[in-house]
């Protein structure tokens, strides 16, 4: 038995789409009804739903509710942990811990009580160091405390000291620093709202530069990494370092849709999110733009994945060629 946290969010429904495509047996979890539908969803841009979504062992619970996912454990021999709150408002600090780090916590455990014989953890490069010298990061870049840390960063990071801890203890564990996350399903959250605003006729871009994976090589490099002997190491997964004006242009020609056009400076942005900050304290609503987003935009970080290459002989989709496929599932209105 395989089971799958957070496999009602972007990587784990696609994990699953594939792990059922295998003829695993998986155990997911999930926390309401409504969270499912998204999930349909995905398994309907691959195959047909009833035939793989109901292969799905549903198992309704919170990570951090340790009595709750107790239960969760049985007969499992793997665990694929992709649960995690993201967010760079401060306001979701505290909720950020208690789920990234407290919530891992909580799983880490509970596996290594069930003796499981493998783990996976999805982390992010937002938890790997940044580079000093303009040079392109590896997995050897050590992340650091003292910088100008976002609490997404922090407890990332914290979930990848629970996680190497269960190595400590006897778990062989696989963990994994996707780049940006590019994939269909979730058009209202994370990279989703690229495509939505672009095919709305979004006119702005920065030529910020990180990187950026498809969610099918991140699930499937998840697979190869769980199946193969490797065992307590990390792997960045990123396709191609691209800045945010490569990509938005790349959506909206294949959307054939007008090219955003009007260049976002650091000063503009800067501003922006100050203007944002106060807003939100005056009627309590989200940021719509907060700190730490708006230093992504403008920063230029370059990230290498020849560490999971040479180890399994990995090929990464061209982004320009994920996104032509994304679109096609984009629900055009």
């Amino acid at each position: 038995m395989i089971l799958v946290t957070g496999g009602t969010g972007l990587v784990g429904s696609h994990l699953l789409v594939h792990l059922c495509l295998k003829n695993e047996r998986i155990r997911a979890i999930y926390r309401t009804e409504s969270s499912l539908e998204k999930v349909k969803k995905v398994f309907f841009s691959y195959a047909d739903v009833t035939t793989l979504f109901d292969k799905i062992e549903w198992f309704q619970a919170d990570i951090t509710d340790v009595p709750a996912m107790i239960p969760a454990f049985f007969g499992v021999k793997q665990v694929y942990h992709c649960a995690a709150f993201i967010s760079f408002n401060p306001r979701d600090y505290r909720e950020m811990r208690k789920v990234n780090i407290h919530g891992t916590a909580i799983v880490v455990n509970l596996a290594i009580d069930a003796k499981v014989e493998k783990f996976c953890y999805v982390s992010s490069i937002a938890a790997v160091g940044e580079s000093l010298t303009n040079d392109v990061i590896t997995e050897e870049n050590e992340w650091n405390k003292e910088l100008d840390n976002s609490g997404y960063s922090i407890t990332k990071f914290g979930a990848e000291m629970e996680v190497w801890r269960a190595s400590q203890e006897g778990i062989p564990v696989i963990v994994v620093n996707p780049g940006v996350i590019l994939g269909s399903g979730f058009w209202d959250t994370g990279s989703g709202k690229l495509f939505s605003q672009v095919y709305q006729g979004f006119p702005f871009f920065t030529e910020g530069i990180t990187g950026f994976v498809s969610v099918k090589d991140v699930v499937n490099a998840m697979i190869l990494l769980m199946n193969g002997t490797t065992a307590n190491e990390r792997f960045i997964l990123v396709s191609e370092n691209k800045s945010f004006k490569e990509v938005l242009f790349a959506i909206a020609d294949a959307f054939g849709k007008n090219r955003p056009s009007k260049k976002i400076n650091v000063w503009q942005t800067a501003i922006f999110w100050r203007f944002s900050w106060i807003v939100s304290k005056i009627t309590g609503k989200e940021h719509l733009l907060s700190k730490y987003s708006a230093k992504s935009a403008h920063t230029i970080s370059k990230y290498s994945s020849e560490k999971l290459v040479k180890t399994v002989d990995f090929q990464f989709e061209k982004i320009e060629n994920a996104i032509q496929e994304i679109v096609k599932t984009f629900p055009k209105k």
